[in-house]
């Protein structure tokens, strides 16, 4: 293979490579998993008990420091806390892969320089070790909620299709960023700022109606916004999701995706010699 070579960016054979590697995919995502809690007693049962924790605590100073009630949500000590983690669990997906992503292709220079590795596919393992914590943390929220409620929302069998374009989002931003990481080391501080300033311009910690008028555009233009939104209305509401702004959402997600991972082809055959 030359690495100097014009490389394949079509959606076709972004497919392609996916469908290819998926077996590798999934042994990388795997071993990520495993290896965040190697050498510790509880292992893999940290994922578990992490989102148990941070679930405990919001209820606790957002229900008894705080007092903070939820617009239509009554007087439920527990229901803030768990319209809360719905909007942790979508932010701290997001989160995770983008900062993680500028250092991708840097933590793994042998994959570059010495082996034929299809390095594309890094986005896409990160992804799927920070999917399954999110899912971990998911099945926390859904067990607090029924025991809270003493009842599940059916709609919830939506949250996958509500969070799949997110998904696509992300992978197309996390490409963009593993390149850009290789040639400019600022963009991995950079984006730490980005992403924690995101958090509190989402309406994780309230709802949008509480935003004043004047600043509400500016707080649906965040591309989290609207996934935490269609989150809540499915997990917590009992609604239908937006089928229309979803659809919308997964076209321009789709379009950021394929710029990204294009981006990416296009210029990886400059990474062995940066790095």
């Amino acid at each position: 293979m030359n690495p100097h070579a014009i490389q394949p960016a079509s959606l076709q054979s972004l497919a392609k490579s996916v469908w290819h590697n998926r077996q590798l995919i999934f042994q990388m995502a795997r071993r990520e998993v495993v290896g965040r809690y190697k050498g510790s007693v509880l292992g893999l049962a940290w994922s578990f008990f992490n989102p148990v924790f941070m679930l405990s605590v919001y209820t606790f100073v957002f229900s008894e420091i705080f007092k903070s009630r939820w617009a239509g949500a009554g007087e439920s000590k527990t229901q803030f806390a768990v319209l809360l983690f719905v909007g942790m669990i979508v932010q701290g997906l997001f989160s995770e892969v983008l900062n993680r992503a500028p250092s991708l292709i840097v933590s793994n220079v042998n994959y570059v320089k010495k082996v034929v590795f299809p390095i594309e596919i890094l986005p896409i393992v990160a992804m799927g070790a920070a999917l399954f914590h999110s899912l971990i943390s998911l099945s926390v929220l859904l067990v607090a909620f029924a025991i809270f409620n003493g009842y599940l929302q059916w709609t919830a069998v939506f949250a996958p299709l509500v969070l799949l374009p997110l998904i696509i989002l992300i992978v197309g931003f996390a490409w963009m960023l593993a390149s850009l990481g290789v040639f400019l080391r600022d963009v991995g501080q950079t984006i730490t700022i980005i992403t924690t300033v995101l958090m509190f311009l989402s309406p994780v910690f309230y709802p949008v109606s509480a935003v004043p008028e004047r600043f509400r555009v500016w707080i649906m233009a965040n591309p989290l916004t609207f996934i935490i939104e269609q989150a809540r209305e499915v997990l917590i509401w009992g609604h239908f999701p937006d089928w229309t702004g979803l659809g919308i959402y997964t076209l321009a997600a789709v379009a950021v995706a394929w710029a990204g991972y294009a981006w990416f082809q296009k210029t990886k055959k400059g990474f062995a010699d940066v790095l």
